[in-house]
């Protein structure tokens, strides 16, 4: 479904991806980890088709990024990390706003509108304008309007981010029924939320991927804190098995 080839991303001398490479299949949520400045964002702003890539290429569903990228664009939807709403509109103006953007055939947007809002659990908000919802509701209609237009793909930039506990659990759940019939990249801190809902894990660290493969072979034999932790130090050992005697 996604496939990532020798992908490079130069800002003058700086390096921020380095020769990456990964892919997901359908129906597969693949969690995309790294600490802070390792590219994971720019990674999934090449994929998105938000940024250009120096050198490689992306395929979503056989199509490249860059030579194919409307084809490409209506097969992906995207929830940065933070969702991109207009605060003076209400959720049901919005949503037929960005549904006419993203290509929904105008018979068919009031359609698309009530299957995301049904989807994303919205219904009680349609009118309400969207600055004076809350954080979880906010990321609720960011869902919503990624899958508009009913993607094959879904990418997630922390999409469980600054919510309560309650919320955390609802967009959880969420998404793992809406990776039935989907791929997901989800790129996340939440070391347990991937535990919890990914089948492959992919580690990038200094712009390089550091690991990849499937989570239940991963965490065979140790944590997947542990398992991190030994990718991003460089050397195969975790900071804890280096203290030991």
């Amino acid at each position: 479904m996604i496939e990532v080839r020798n992908l490079t991303k130069r800002y003058g001398d700086l390096v921020a991806v380095d020769n990456v490479s990964f892919t997901a299949k359908r129906g597969e949520i693949l969690g995309f980890l790294g600490p802070n400045g390792a590219g994971k964002t720019t990674t999934m702003r090449i994929i998105t088709g938000f940024l250009p890539a120096t050198t490689g290429t992306v395929t979503v569903e056989g199509f490249d990024i860059f030579e194919q990228s409307y084809e490409v664009r209506k097969r992906i939807g995207y929830l940065p990390e933070n969702p991109p709403v207009y605060n003076d509109m209400t959720v049901a103006s919005y949503l037929e706003f960005v549904g006419r953007i993203k290509g929904v055939p105008r018979a068919g947007l009031g359609a698309a509108a009530d299957r995301v809002v049904h989807t994303c659990g919205l219904v009680d908000v349609t009118g309400r304008v969207l600055g004076n919802l809350s954080k979880g509701f906010r990321q609720r209609v960011g869902l919503a309007q990624a899958l508009i237009h009913d993607p094959a793909v879904l990418v997630l930039d922390e999409p469980t981010i600054g919510l309560d506990p309650r919320q955390i659990i609802d967009i959880r759940a969420l998404i793992r029924d809406l990776a039935a019939e989907r791929t997901v990249i989800l790129s996340t801190h939440i070391l347990p939320e991937v535990s919890q809902l990914c089948q492959k894990v992919v580690i990038i660290n200094e712009g390089r991927i550091a690991l990849e493969d499937q989570i239940e072979t991963l965490t065979a034999s140790a944590s997947l804190e542990e398992v991190f932790l030994r990718a991003i130090s460089g050397d195969g050992k975790a900071p804890a098995e280096e203290a030991r005697p």
